[in-house]
């Protein structure tokens, strides 16, 4: 295992503040998110799984904008989270589901070193989460009943809508973490049958979370 990076402990503590201001964490998700903290400063070294300018403001820049999610859609219990990479949304929300009975977040992650490290935090955290190294094309087929789809920072949204597709079809939401330039995602989506929304982000005042569903889609 490489060293492990050190961010002051005194830096994550306020900003852990921070993020407990924006979202719900109970003690439980405190301590398995720390966990999870822990873990990504340790692999970090070697995979690069996140801008090292963020690390300091992880618990905002990173869990609580995952975390915010949950709460756009409480009742659901079965998510895909396209590209998961360092686990951001999909593993958090795994992680926040832990004690939930019958969820389960799908993580689909082709670089077969990150999907080792999300099997790694999933397995210290107990987190709801089932990991796939592969390709998005491949495995979405195999997936059933999904009601909420997930991406952050990998492709633009005509892209995410044409791997979503199948599931958006049967029903499923799509709810994906944007920037400040998703306009131009968004002139670029032109379906009459689409409901394309945004909603405002709780941690970034310039952040967007674009939410997808198909207009008379068929409930899974």
């Amino acid at each position: 295992m490489p060293r492990r990076i050190e961010v002051p402990l005194k830096v994550l503590a306020r900003d852990r503040e921070r993020a407990l201001r924006l979202v719900r964490l109970s003690q439980a998700d405190q301590q398995r998110l720390a966990t999870y903290q822990d873990l990504l400063l340790r692999w970090q070294g070697v995979l690069n799984l996140v801008s090292a300018t963020t690390l300091p403001d992880m618990w905002t820049r990173h869990i609580a904008d995952s975390a915010q999610l949950r709460d756009l859609a409480p009742a659901a219990l079965r998510w895909v989270d396209l590209g998961s990479g360092a686990g951001f949304p999909g593993l958090v929300l795994a992680i926040l589901f832990a004690d939930t009975a019958g969820a389960r977040v799908h993580l689909i992650e082709r670089d077969k070193r990150k999907a080792a490290f999300l099997q790694t935090v999933s397995r210290e955290t107990g987190a709801a989460a089932t990991v796939y190294p592969g390709e998005i094309e491949a495995v979405l087929p195999t997936l059933d009943a999904v009601e909420i789809v997930t991406s952050r920072g990998l492709a633009p949204v005509r892209q995410l809508i044409d791997w979503s597709a199948p599931l958006l079809q049967r029903g499923a939401t799509a709810l994906f973490l944007k920037g400040r330039s998703v306009q131009p995602e968004l002139d670029a989506v032109r379906d009459d049958y689409l409901d394309l929304s945004t909603l405002p982000s709780r941690t970034d005042s310039s952040g967007r979370i674009v939410s997808v569903r198909y207009k008379g889609a068929a409930i899974s």
